[in-house]
């Protein structure tokens, strides 16, 4: 019975801090949604740039603006819901992504955690940069999409559908532009080799291909490709840095396995 208890408890241990991560990460993106919320009417007109100019709208009172509208009783209070947790994930990046290395930081012994502080001081920068360049493409993806209106035909675009593929085109950019950090830190953390990373870069290139056709929202090539040639670069850049990492660390397990920390100084000859 002792046994079974103590094989157990690191289980229960290991869910209750899943538990403490995720409530500490959904309390703050909950925090960072009332910022979102508060600047709710900024954050709309500009998401809604690449359909219309919003702002311009409101300011001369107009009833409509292009293509955009909200449909039902419950359509304007679940944008703005939507709206605001959208900001309330991007602006907590930084916490629910540190939430993520604490939680496997435990299982890793104290360098290892030394070298995981890379994953949690670039993942937000490059989370950001992912980010800005899904907005950017936005009006390109929306001017495709919309170019396969037929002629005569109006393309009214509820808002509530917008923001969803404006959501899943920033996101989908942010969180893949984590893909060179979560190399790197596994290489520093000696879970993956540069080699082991490099070696298939056929499958890698295959791979990231397939994944921005598959999720990215739009079904132009000229899209996919601004999402694809990135993440390849970014993939050989990994692979780059793990091979030097690699190199500067078989050097020191082979000084320490010959019992010296650098070259021996030369004797003179008697």
């Amino acid at each position: 019975m002792a046994s079974t208890s103590d094989a157990r408890m690191p289980l229960l241990d290991h869910l209750r801090e899943l538990r403490k991560r995720t409530f500490r990460a959904s309390v703050a993106i909950l925090f960072a949604s009332f910022v979102g919320w508060y600047f709710y009417n900024d954050i709309i007109t500009q998401l809604a740039l690449p359909v219309c100019d919003l702002k311009a709208a409101q300011s001369s009172g107009a009833t409509h603006c292009g293509a955009l509208y909200i449909n039902g009783v419950l359509g304007p209070l679940n944008l703005q819901i939507k709206v605001a947790l959208l900001a309330g994930i991007i602006l907590s990046a930084p916490i629910w992504l540190y939430q993520l290395w604490a939680f496997i930081a435990p299982g890793l012994h104290r360098k290892e955690k030394r070298n995981s502080v890379l994953f949690l001081v670039s993942a937000t920068p490059f989370f950001a940069l992912g980010a800005t360049l899904g907005y950017l493409i936005l009006p390109i993806a929306i001017k495709v999409l919309f170019g396969f209106t037929p002629n005569s035909l109006s393309n009214l675009v509820k808002f509530d559908d917008y923001l969803d593929f404006v959501m899943r085109i920033i996101l989908l950019f942010g969180l893949a532009f984590e893909l060179p950090i979560f190399l790197v830190t596994f290489n520093l953390i000696g879970f993956l080799r540069g080699s082991t990373i490099l070696k298939p870069w056929r499958v890698w290139i295959f791979s990231i291909v397939l994944f921005t056709a598959a999720f990215t929202p739009t079904a132009d090539p000229f899209t996919m490709m601004l999402l694809a040639l990135p993440l390849c670069l970014l993939y050989f850049l990994a692979g780059g840095i793990a091979l030097l990492v690699d190199k500067r660390r078989d050097k020191r397990a082979f000084q320490g396995e010959l019992g010296v920390s650098a070259i021996d100084e030369a004797t003179p000859i008697q």
